[in-house]
C-alpha cells in the first residue's frame, strides 16, 4: 500500500466535522456514528517523540514511526488519542462488545425509558448452520427453503414478545420488570468512548473472519468508514502489521524448515501427506489439532503446501 499523500489529505477539522454525527448503518436497523474524536495520526507521533509542536518532521517520517511503533507492538502512544461513538447495536452482539472492557460506557436505560422498538431481523437467505469443528462459530448459509420458515416464526416470536412487554407496561408493571423477557435481538444503543490503541485490539479481533458475522459488520464500519479518514497513517500500518500480517509461532518455522529439508529439489507448493510428516511431533497423535489446522492454513497462504483434496 502507497503511503497518503499529504497534499491529499484533507484537513483534520474537516474530517472530524464530516464525520460527526453521520450515522453509518450496519444490519438492519443498527449504526455507529462519531460524536467526538481528541487527535490525529501526529498525535501518536508527539507522544512517542515526548515533545511539543511539529518541528521539522516531514510527513514521511511520522509514516515511518508510526508503522514501527505499530510493528513492534509500541502501543502506548495509540493511547493519546481517543475517539467517542453512539451505536445501535442488537443486545446479544452487544454482550460480545462490552467484554472489551478497556473503555467507557453509557448505555440507554430499559429501567428508565421504553425499550427501543427495533428488533434484528434474520431474511430468510441469511441463517448459517453451526460449523462443526468450531462450537462458537457457524458455517455455511440453510437453504433458503428452510429459511423461510425459520423467519416467519422469528418474526412471530418478535411480536408476540413485544406485545407482552408493552402490555406490562400498560398493566402498570415497572419498566425495569417488564422488560425481562424481550428477546437479545431487540436493539440498544450506548456512548461508547475509548482511546485508540485498545480501539485497533477490538478491530483485529472483532474485524476477523472468525469474529461472528453481525459484529464483525460494526468493526468494518467503524474502521472503514471513521478510523481510516480520521488516522489514515495508523490505519494503513494497522492493515499491513495486525490485519493482513500472519504470525509465524516457533512450531510453525520449525514445520515449514522441516518442510524444506525433505523436500529437497520438489517444488513447492508440498502434498498435504508432506506437511503431516513435516509437522511437529506433539501434534502427531492428535486426532483434532486446532494449531496444526492454522499452521496448514498459513502454509497454505504462502503457497508452501496444497489443500488435500
Amino acid at each position: 500500500m502507497s503511503a497518503p499523500d499529504a497534499s491529499t489529505v484533507p484537513d483534520r477539522a474537516t474530517v472530524v466535522d464530516a464525520l460527526r454525527w453521520q450515522k453509518f448503518p450496519v444490519l438492519d436497523d443498527g449504526f455507529v456514528a462519531l460524536v467526538d474524536c481528541m487527535g490525529d495520526d501526529g498525535s501518536v507521533v508527539q507522544a512517542a517523540r515526548v515533545s511539543y509542536g511539529e518541528g521539522t518532521r516531514k510527513v514521511s517520517d511520522d509514516r515511518q514511526l508510526i508503522r514501527y511503533l505499530l510493528r513492534h507492538a509500541h502501543t502506548t502512544p495509540f493511547e493519546m488519542a481517543e475517539l467517542k461513538f453512539v451505536v445501535r447495536v442488537p443486545m446479544d452482539c452487544w454482550r460480545q462488545w462490552i467484554r472489551h472492557r478497556m473503555a467507557s460506557v453509557n448505555e440507554y436505560s430499559t429501567r428508565y425509558s421504553l425499550a427501543i422498538d427495533s428488533m434484528q431481523a434474520t431474511g430468510d437467505d441469511a441463517w448459517r448452520s453451526q460449523a462443526a469443528n468450531n462450537r462458537q462459530g457457524s458455517a455455511g448459509l440453510m437453504a433458503k427453503s428452510d429459511g423461510e420458515r425459520l423467519t416467519q416464526s422469528e418474526h412471530e416470536l418478535q411480536n408476540f414478545a413485544r406485545k407482552v412487554y408493552e402490555e406490562r407496561l400498560e398493566a402498570g408493571i415497572a419498566r425495569e420488570q417488564a422488560r425481562k423477557d424481550l428477546p437479545l435481538s431487540t436493539y440498544t444503543e450506548a456512548y461508547w468512548k475509548i482511546d485508540l490503541h485498545n480501539l485497533l485490539h477490538f478491530l483485529a479481533l472483532r474485524m476477523d473472519t472468525h469474529a461472528q458475522l453481525e459484529i464483525r459488520r460494526y468493526a468494518e464500519t467503524i474502521g472503514q468508514q471513521i478510523v481510516a479518514p480520521l488516522f489514515p497513517l495508523v490505519w494503513e500500518a494497522f492493515l499491513d502489521y495486525r490485519v493482513e500480517a500472519m504470525r509465524l509461532t516457533r512450531l510453525d518455522r520449525e514445520t515449514i524448515q522441516r518442510l524444506v529439508s525433505q523436500s529437497g529439489s520438489q517444488a513447492f507448493p508440498a502434498s498435504h501427506d508432506a506437511f503431516l510428516a513435516a509437522q511437529d511431533p506433539s501434534w502427531k497423535d492428535l486426532t483434532r489439532s486446532r494449531e496444526r489446522d492454522e499452521c496448514l492454513e498459513k502454509l497454505v497462504a504462502l503457497g508452501l503446501v496444497t489443500r488435500s483434496a
